[in-house]
This record gives structure tokens, C-alpha cells and sequence, in this order.
């Protein structure tokens, strides 16, 4: 078909030359936005007297048919047109005649894209915090019914001290509540329309891009046009945001793929969440956490591969940046999906409640709190982390647990023991004395479920906008 910009051209565009311009294939992805964006621009057209209102009912009524048409599979978008931009003005054309011709004053696509972008972005921006907010719930629900379940808190990915179950899940909300603050904050910084900066300089057209960016619930216009639409932060920002959750929900996957092994036992992930091996039938294995662990490398060459087109690019657009579609579009998709499938998993995730505490047990994660016990008894705390050096080593030697040596045992090591050491180092005094805000003790952890249960209702009741 003939381009809509071949007035200055005297032949055809080569084929391969052509099939390597066109984005078609990708951007099609938002015609809901071009054609939302198209609605806006012919509103303001008509505002501002560009347009009569004839004109203007004329080119709604044509590109509200082409959305519904769409949308029902009635007219397909088709390698026939070089861009989504290309295939909403030809068919709008065909569908009214002249007045279509006029959709495109006072506009390029440059701002075009940028705003299509924009929309785009923000919207899926709204998609994954709302799949995020899900997820937290899940967490949260988990916290609750899990404070006084112990389990091995780790350093170096060994035994270290007893936490509860709710403790570890809440670190894993804390992470993934920043991520839907980071969400926030660029949903903020994008919110704002390029909508009417032209290729790069403006327009001579009295265009409102105040009322455009209103209708588009936008907070504003972009103030400088040759930034409008050569930025592409927000991208950077996105890609940057969801690589820090892929980074979050990886880690997750680690420790439930170590949990899940036959050596932990920590945890069952339910059958719809496993697969089996093709030879060995005893198998069950963790693949969502694995694939979730492995897509997150995906995610990351997006970051790269934005970061490495945008370093180089003058102001101000380029056809170099037609390259953050395809990427962007992948990232943001396989984030979503990671976190549904994540969410989904964790929810059916049965935990062995007894297994984590005998491994707790059998860790000497008391330890500190047995020395702790010695210098409170008087001990300096060098000799005392000495002294309980020594009877780690006799636990060791014995196959037992701290709490499971008789009172001569523990006085052979040091006649400073008495049995109110038994006290001092179970499970339920060295997490429950744990008692400052953040710490695992029940009090403070039901403090956190609080304020965490808070957040999301907030959240609940101020949600991001959408666009109309």
C-alpha cells in the first residue's frame, strides 16, 4: 500500500528495507491506546476550532467502529500497514473519506508513539502492582498463622538463629511492598502527556495540550517537546523496577527450590505446581520456581538492551528507540506472569511445621543465646562464646541438641550452668524475647502484621488511575 509519507518519495520503498522499518508487528500491541490517544487529540481539535464538530463526530464515530471492530475480531491488523499508527489513520480514511485525513494535524508520530508508549506503560504499570498487591496478601495470610513457627534463620546459608516462619515471609513482603513503591513513583514521574510537542519542535496549531493531557488523565503536559519524545526514562525506569522484582521472586524460588529438596523438607509444593521426571518416577520437582528463577535473566537483558540503545542517541527521536517496544512488552509479560504463577504456588504451599523446628533445634541456633546466658551469669563474653564453642562441639560429637543435654553435661563444660539454662535456650524464649520492632518475637511480629494489614488497605482504597 501506498505510505501515508510518500509525497516526498519518487519509488517504492525496497521490500527487505521496508519489512526491517516497520514495527507492525509489536506495536500493534496498542492500538486500544493509539485510538484512545487519536480520540483525545480530535477532541482538543475541535475545542480549539482546528476542526468542526461535524469533523470531529465524523472521525470519533469512524475510529470508536475501528476499536469495536477489533476487539471483535472483525478486522485484523495486518504486515499490510508499516505501524499501528498507519493501519487506525488508512482505515479511518476508507471508513469516512476526507474527514479522516484530518486526524493527523498538529501531530506527528513521534509524539504519536511517545504518547502511546506512555499510555501503555502506565497501564501495565496499574496491571502489575494490582498482581504485586495479590501477592502480599498471600505473604500476609502466611505471616498470620505462622508467628510462632520456628524455623533456622540463615546468614551464609547456614544455621544461624531461630526466627518464626512469619519473620522470613516478612522479609519477603518488605521487598515486594517497595516494589510496588517504586511502581508508584514512576507511574508519577510518566504521568505527564507529550501528546502535541510534534517531531520535535511543537506546532504553529493552537493546540490545548493542557486539555488533552486532562482528558487522558494525565497530570500535565510535557514542557520541553524535544524531550517529549526522546525520553524514554520511564522504559529505563520500568525495566529497572521489574528486574528488581524478577530479582525478589528469584531469590523466593532459591530458598522454596532448597526447601522443597529431600535434604529440607521444609516444604511440599502442591502437584499443580510440580511436573515429574520422564525416567525417574520418584521425582517431583519445583519447575515454576526454576522457570521464575530462570526467566529472571530475561528481564534483565531487557534492562541491557535499553540501556545500551539509549546511550548513544542525539536529541531527538531516533529510529533507534523503536527498540523498546518489543523488549518492554516481553519484560512486562513475563513479570506478570512470574507473579501470578509465584502467587499461585506459595498459596498452595504446604509447610512442615515440625521439620523446620527440629531443624532449628538440631542447628544450634541457640547458641548465641546460650552464651548470651553465661554472661549474664557473669561470664566475659569472650570466654563464654569459648565455652560454648566447646559444647557445640560436644553436641556434635553426641548427636544432640543444646536443650537436649542433661544439666551434668552442661556443667561438665562450665559449672556456671543451673536448669534455668534450659529456659534461657529454647526455641520459644530466644524468639520471644526478640522483642524490638522488626524482630521476630510474636509481639512485635503481630505489631508488623498490623501495620502491614494497613498498608494494604490504604492501598485498597487509593488505587492508581487508569486510563479512561
Amino acid at each position: 500500500m501506498a505510505q501515508l509519507w510518500g509525497g516526498r518519495f519518487t519509488k517504492e520503498t525496497d521490500q527487505l528495507v521496508y519489512n526491517f522499518n516497520a514495527s507492525i508487528s509489536f506495536d500493534k500491541k496498542f492500538y486500544r491506546q493509539d485510538i484512545e490517544g487519536s480520540m483525545a487529540h480530535v477532541k482538543m481539535l475541535a475545542k480549539q476550532n482546528i476542526l468542526t464538530e461535524d469533523e470531529k463526530n465524523q472521525i470519533l464515530a469512524g475510529l470508536e467502529g475501528i476499536l469495536k471492530d477489533v476487539e471483535a475480531g472483525t478486522l485484523v491488523i495486518t504486515d499490510e500497514y508499516e505501524d499501528i499508527h498507519s493501519f487506525v489513520e488508512a482505515n479511518l480514511i476508507d471508513r469516512i473519506g476526507d474527514a479522516g485525513k484530518k486526524l493527523h494535524t498538529g501531530r506527528s508520530r513521534n509524539d504519536q508513539v511517545a504518547l502511546d508508549m506512555k499510555l501503555y506503560t502506565r497501564h501495565e504499570i496499574t496491571e502489575t502492582n494490582t498482581l504485586l498487591k495479590r501477592l502480599l496478601e498471600v505473604i500476609l495470610a502466611i505471616m498470620e498463622d505462622n508467628t510462632e513457627t520456628y524455623m533456622p534463620g540463615f546468614t551464609h546459608l547456614q544455621k544461624a538463629q531461630p526466627i518464626t516462619l512469619a519473620h522470613h515471609m516478612g522479609a519477603y513482603f518488605e521487598m515486594f511492598k517497595r516494589d510496588r513503591q517504586r511502581l508508584d513513583d514512576i507511574y508519577k514521574r510518566l504521568n505527564y502527556c507529550p501528546l502535541g510537542s510534534g517531531a520535535l519542535a511543537g506546532t504553529t496549531y493552537p493546540l490545548d495540550r493542557d486539555y488533552t493531557a486532562q482528558l487522558l488523565d494525565f497530570d500535565g503536559p510535557t514542557l520541553n517537546s524535544m524531550d517529549s519524545v526522546a525520553d524514554r526514562d520511564y522504559v529505563i525506569e520500568l525495566l529497572s523496577a521489574l528486574s528488581t522484582i524478577m530479582m525478589h521472586l528469584s531469590r523466593f524460588s532459591e530458598e522454596i527450590i532448597i526447601w522443597n529438596s529431600n535434604e529440607y523438607r521444609f516444604v511440599e509444593i502442591d502437584d499443580a505446581y510440580s511436573t515429574g521426571s520422564s525416567i525417574m518416577p520418584q521425582k517431583k520437582n519445583p519447575d515454576i520456581a526454576e522457570l521464575v528463577r530462570g526467566k529472571t535473566g530475561r528481564v534483565y537483558g531487557a534492562l541491557m538492551s535499553i540501556l545500551t540503545t539509549m546511550k548513544g542517541i542525539p536529541l531527538a527521536y531516533n529510529k533507534d528507540m523503536q527498540e523498546d517496544k518489543e523488549l518492554t512488552f516481553d519484560a512486562i509479560d513475563t513479570v506478570k506472569g512470574c507473579v501470578a504463577l509465584f502467587t499461585g504456588m506459595l498459596e498452595t504451599l504446604k509447610f512442615h511445621k515440625d521439620v523446620m523446628q527440629e531443624s532449628a533445634m538440631k542447628g544450634f541456633t541457640n547458641a548465641t543465646d546460650a552464651a548470651d546466658y553465661l554472661v549474664n551469669h557473669g561470664v566475659p563474653f569472650r570466654d563464654a562464646h569459648a565455652i560454648i564453642g566447646r559444647l557445640v562441639l560436644y553436641c556434635i560429637e553426641q548427636d544432640k541438641a543444646i536443650d537436649e543435654l542433661s544439666l551434668d553435661e552442661l556443667k561438665a563444660i562450665s559449672p556456671v550452668f543451673e536448669q534455668d539454662v534450659f529456659e534461657a535456650v529454647s526455641l520459644e524464649t530466644c524468639v520471644n524475647k526478640r522483642m524490638t520492632i522488626g524482630a521476630p518475637g510474636p509481639k512485635a511480629m503481630r505489631e508488623v502484621i498490623r501495620i502491614n494489614k494497613e498498608y494494604l488497605k490504604k492501598e485498597a482504597s487509593n488505587p492508581l488511575k487508569t486510563t479512561k
